[in-house]
């Protein structure tokens, strides 16, 4: 029933591209720590339906969350909470026409950064302790 291999490919991307996240975060590349932790989030929560063997497309993390929903995974409102953060820096932090002028790079704080990195450090480890989870019961 488990892809184990593919669940943990894509885990192990989505702990690597923290990793690149966390290091932009010190570099002050701050637009793309942002993103990376978008993408950390996304990796991870692919990587629980990719074990699954119900793997999906799309960058919308609360629309894969739904996905988990609906197999009976609960996703905890703080989790929601974080997705929904993590959200906003798909497009903005890559793309000047994304802003009425400027670039990405002038609108991104450390702040910022250290929230988005927050939310797909909880969103990783909310996905590790379902995974083990679902391992258990099987």
């Amino acid at each position: 029933m488990f892809d184990f291999e593919e669940f943990d490919r894509w885990f192990r991307s989505a702990r690597l591209t923290l990793e690149s996240a966390k290091r932009d975060l010190e570099a002050g590349d701050y637009c793309w720590a942002c993103f990376k932790a978008h993408q950390a989030a996304e990796k991870a929560l692919k990587a629980i339906l990719w074990g699954l063997g119900i793997p999906r497309a799309g960058h919308m993390l609360n629309k894969l969350l739904n996905i988990l929903r609906s197999i009976g995974i609960e996703v905890p409102i703080e989790v929601e909470h974080a997705c929904n953060l993590l959200n906003k820096y798909y497009i903005p932090t890559r793309y000047p026409d994304a802003w009425s002028e400027g670039i990405p790079e002038e609108y991104f704080t450390r702040e910022d950064a250290e929230n988005a990195i927050k939310s797909a450090e909880l969103v990783l480890s909310w996905v590790d302790s379902v995974w083990r989870r679902l391992l258990r019961r099987d």
